[in-house]
Protein backbone atom coordinates (compact mmCIF):
# COMPACT_ATOMS: atom_id res chain seq x y z
CA UNK A 1 0.00 0.00 0.00
CA UNK A 2 1.41 3.14 -1.22
CA UNK A 3 2.01 5.93 2.11
CA UNK A 4 0.72 9.83 2.04
CA UNK A 5 3.71 11.63 0.79
CA UNK A 6 4.26 14.86 2.87
CA UNK A 7 3.57 18.12 1.38
CA UNK A 8 5.95 21.17 1.23
CA UNK A 9 4.12 24.24 0.04
CA UNK A 10 6.50 26.95 -1.38
CA UNK A 11 6.71 29.70 -3.70
CA UNK A 12 7.64 30.85 -7.00
CA UNK A 13 11.00 32.93 -6.64
CA UNK A 14 11.46 36.12 -9.13
CA UNK A 15 14.95 36.59 -10.16
CA UNK A 16 17.62 34.72 -9.21
CA UNK A 17 21.46 35.20 -7.92
CA UNK A 18 23.14 36.79 -4.68
CA UNK A 19 20.59 39.70 -4.90
CA UNK A 20 17.09 38.17 -5.09
CA UNK A 21 18.08 35.46 -2.55
CA UNK A 22 19.11 38.49 0.01
CA UNK A 23 15.70 39.78 -0.59
CA UNK A 24 13.74 36.43 0.34
CA UNK A 25 15.57 36.22 3.52
CA UNK A 26 14.43 39.34 4.43
CA UNK A 27 11.24 38.51 3.93
CA UNK A 28 11.90 35.60 6.32
CA UNK A 29 12.11 33.34 3.37
CA UNK A 30 14.94 30.33 2.52
CA UNK A 31 15.83 30.46 -1.21
CA UNK A 32 15.80 27.00 -3.24
CA UNK A 33 16.21 25.41 -6.50
CA UNK A 34 14.18 22.28 -7.84
CA UNK A 35 16.07 20.60 -10.83
CA UNK A 36 16.20 17.10 -12.66
CA UNK A 37 13.22 15.62 -13.99
CA UNK A 38 13.95 16.37 -17.55
CA UNK A 39 12.67 20.19 -16.91
CA UNK A 40 14.30 23.77 -16.06
CA UNK A 41 15.40 24.52 -13.00
CA UNK A 42 12.58 26.68 -10.61
CA UNK A 43 13.62 28.84 -8.23
CA UNK A 44 11.42 28.98 -5.25
CA UNK A 45 11.58 30.03 -1.78
CA UNK A 46 10.12 28.37 1.41
CA UNK A 47 9.01 30.13 4.76
CA UNK A 48 11.88 29.73 7.30
CA UNK A 49 9.38 28.50 10.11
CA UNK A 50 8.14 26.08 7.91
CA UNK A 51 11.84 24.68 6.72
CA UNK A 52 12.96 25.10 10.33
CA UNK A 53 10.13 22.71 11.52
CA UNK A 54 10.83 19.98 9.01
CA UNK A 55 14.26 20.32 9.70
CA UNK A 56 13.79 19.73 13.43
CA UNK A 57 11.00 16.69 12.67
CA UNK A 58 14.52 14.80 11.55
CA UNK A 59 15.45 12.96 8.36
CA UNK A 60 14.69 16.03 5.91
CA UNK A 61 17.06 14.53 3.29
CA UNK A 62 15.78 11.39 3.46
CA UNK A 63 12.12 12.13 3.02
CA UNK A 64 9.87 12.35 -0.07
CA UNK A 65 7.77 15.46 -0.14
CA UNK A 66 5.24 16.66 -2.73
CA UNK A 67 5.95 20.16 -3.39
CA UNK A 68 2.95 22.35 -4.02
CA UNK A 69 4.27 25.58 -5.86
CA UNK A 70 1.29 27.84 -6.89
CA UNK A 71 0.99 27.77 -11.06
CA UNK A 72 2.69 24.53 -11.08
CA UNK A 73 1.94 20.96 -11.37
CA UNK A 74 2.79 19.24 -8.26
CA UNK A 75 6.44 17.15 -8.03
CA UNK A 76 7.73 14.50 -6.06
CA UNK A 77 11.07 15.59 -4.69
CA UNK A 78 13.60 14.77 -2.22
CA UNK A 79 16.24 17.65 -0.53
CA UNK A 80 19.69 16.57 -1.84
CA UNK A 81 21.34 20.07 0.36
CA UNK A 82 21.09 22.82 2.77
CA UNK A 83 22.96 25.10 2.67
CA UNK A 84 23.74 27.09 6.57
CA UNK A 85 25.16 29.65 7.75
CA UNK A 86 28.71 29.17 9.08
CA UNK A 87 27.79 31.09 12.46
CA UNK A 88 24.30 30.91 12.96
CA UNK A 89 23.65 27.05 11.60
CA UNK A 90 20.60 28.22 10.21
CA UNK A 91 19.58 27.27 6.84
CA UNK A 92 20.29 29.63 3.97
CA UNK A 93 19.73 28.05 0.90
CA UNK A 94 17.73 24.37 0.15
CA UNK A 95 17.91 22.56 -3.11
CA UNK A 96 15.37 19.68 -3.80
CA UNK A 97 15.55 16.84 -6.92
CA UNK A 98 12.86 16.38 -8.60
CA UNK A 99 11.71 12.22 -9.01
CA UNK A 100 9.95 10.09 -11.68
CA UNK A 101 7.92 7.32 -10.83
CA UNK A 102 10.60 4.86 -11.47
CA UNK A 103 12.93 6.77 -9.97
CA UNK A 104 14.71 4.81 -6.94
CA UNK A 105 15.38 6.30 -3.62
CA UNK A 106 16.23 5.08 0.32
CA UNK A 107 13.57 5.92 2.60
CA UNK A 108 13.22 5.19 6.14
CA UNK A 109 9.71 3.20 6.38
CA UNK A 110 7.81 1.97 9.45
CA UNK A 111 7.49 -1.06 11.58
CA UNK A 112 3.95 -1.63 12.12
CA UNK A 113 3.29 -4.72 14.45
CA UNK A 114 0.93 -7.25 14.94
CA UNK A 115 0.26 -10.31 16.83
CA UNK A 116 0.99 -8.92 20.28
CA UNK A 117 -2.50 -10.74 22.20
CA UNK A 118 -1.14 -13.94 20.95
CA UNK A 119 2.50 -13.57 21.73
CA UNK A 120 3.46 -16.27 24.10
CA UNK A 121 6.38 -14.30 25.47
CA UNK A 122 4.31 -11.31 26.39
CA UNK A 123 1.68 -13.04 28.36
CA UNK A 124 4.44 -14.65 30.23
CA UNK A 125 5.82 -11.24 31.38
CA UNK A 126 7.87 -10.32 28.37
CA UNK A 127 7.90 -6.88 26.37
CA UNK A 128 8.37 -6.23 22.93
CA UNK A 129 11.87 -3.96 22.45
CA UNK A 130 11.55 -2.41 18.87
CA UNK A 131 15.73 -2.33 17.93
CA UNK A 132 14.26 -0.35 14.72
CA UNK A 133 10.96 1.26 14.77
CA UNK A 134 11.81 1.95 11.34
CA UNK A 135 14.07 0.22 8.37
CA UNK A 136 15.81 2.02 5.49
CA UNK A 137 14.45 0.42 2.00
CA UNK A 138 15.62 1.32 -1.16
CA UNK A 139 12.04 1.44 -3.05
CA UNK A 140 10.27 3.01 -6.44
CA UNK A 141 9.16 6.85 -5.83
CA UNK A 142 6.06 6.01 -7.64
CA UNK A 143 4.96 3.03 -4.70
CA UNK A 144 6.39 3.96 -1.77
CA UNK A 145 4.43 1.79 1.42
CA UNK A 146 3.08 3.40 4.07
CA UNK A 147 4.95 0.93 6.58
CA UNK A 148 6.13 -2.81 6.92
CA UNK A 149 4.69 -5.56 9.20
CA UNK A 150 5.90 -7.97 11.36
CA UNK A 151 3.90 -10.71 13.11
CA UNK A 152 4.98 -11.32 16.90
CA UNK A 153 2.24 -14.14 17.22
CA UNK A 154 3.65 -17.34 18.50
CA UNK A 155 7.05 -15.94 19.82
CA UNK A 156 8.64 -16.72 22.82
CA UNK A 157 10.95 -15.04 25.35
CA UNK A 158 13.78 -14.15 23.98
CA UNK A 159 13.20 -14.59 20.67
CA UNK A 160 13.65 -12.24 17.27
CA UNK A 161 12.25 -10.63 14.54
CA UNK A 162 14.68 -10.03 11.91
CA UNK A 163 14.36 -8.68 8.40
CA UNK A 164 14.39 -11.73 6.24
CA UNK A 165 11.36 -12.93 7.93
CA UNK A 166 9.86 -10.04 7.04
CA UNK A 167 7.47 -9.92 3.63
CA UNK A 168 8.86 -6.25 1.79
CA UNK A 169 6.89 -4.94 -1.00
CA UNK A 170 7.61 -5.59 -4.43
CA UNK A 171 11.01 -4.16 -5.75
CA UNK A 172 11.72 -2.75 -2.03
CA UNK A 173 15.21 -3.82 -0.78
CA UNK A 174 16.74 -2.77 2.45
CA UNK A 175 19.73 -0.55 2.65
CA UNK A 176 21.72 -3.07 5.35
CA UNK A 177 23.18 -6.24 3.58
CA UNK A 178 23.09 -8.44 6.32
CA UNK A 179 20.09 -10.15 8.46
CA UNK A 180 19.65 -7.55 11.10
CA UNK A 181 17.58 -7.45 13.98
CA UNK A 182 14.03 -5.38 13.85
CA UNK A 183 12.50 -6.48 17.18
CA UNK A 184 12.73 -9.10 19.77
CA UNK A 185 10.94 -10.21 22.86
CA UNK A 186 12.98 -9.60 26.25
CA UNK A 187 13.08 -11.10 29.33
CA UNK A 188 10.65 -9.53 32.24
CA UNK A 189 12.79 -6.76 34.05
CA UNK A 190 15.58 -8.03 36.48
CA UNK A 191 15.78 -11.16 34.03
CA UNK A 192 18.14 -9.48 31.82
CA UNK A 193 15.87 -7.05 29.84
CA UNK A 194 18.04 -3.81 30.60
CA UNK A 195 20.90 -5.35 29.02
CA UNK A 196 19.00 -6.53 26.00
CA UNK A 197 17.83 -3.15 25.30
CA UNK A 198 21.20 -1.72 25.48
CA UNK A 199 22.79 -4.23 23.04
CA UNK A 200 19.62 -3.49 20.74
CA UNK A 201 20.38 0.54 21.17
CA UNK A 202 24.37 -0.24 19.92
CA UNK A 203 23.01 -2.58 17.09
CA UNK A 204 21.22 0.31 15.43
CA UNK A 205 24.13 3.03 16.19
CA UNK A 206 26.77 0.61 14.55
CA UNK A 207 24.33 0.27 11.51
CA UNK A 208 23.23 4.00 10.14
CA UNK A 209 23.08 4.23 6.90
CA UNK A 210 24.89 8.30 6.14
CA UNK A 211 23.59 10.07 2.91
CA UNK A 212 20.17 9.14 0.70
CA UNK A 213 20.76 7.87 -2.66
CA UNK A 214 18.58 8.51 -5.72
CA UNK A 215 19.37 6.75 -8.85
CA UNK A 216 16.68 7.83 -11.69
CA UNK A 217 16.07 4.49 -13.82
Amino acid sequence: MAGKTPDLIAEARTGTGKGAARQARREGKVPGIVYGGGDDPLPIQIPFNVLFKNLKAGRFLSTLFNLKVEGQEDVRVICRNVQRDVVKDLPTHVDFMRLRRTSKVSLFIPVDVIGEEECPGIKQGGSLTMVRPEVELRVTAGDIPEQITIDIAGLEIGDTITISSVTLPDGAKATIDRDFVIANISPPKGLGGAADDDEGEEEVAADEVPATEVSEE
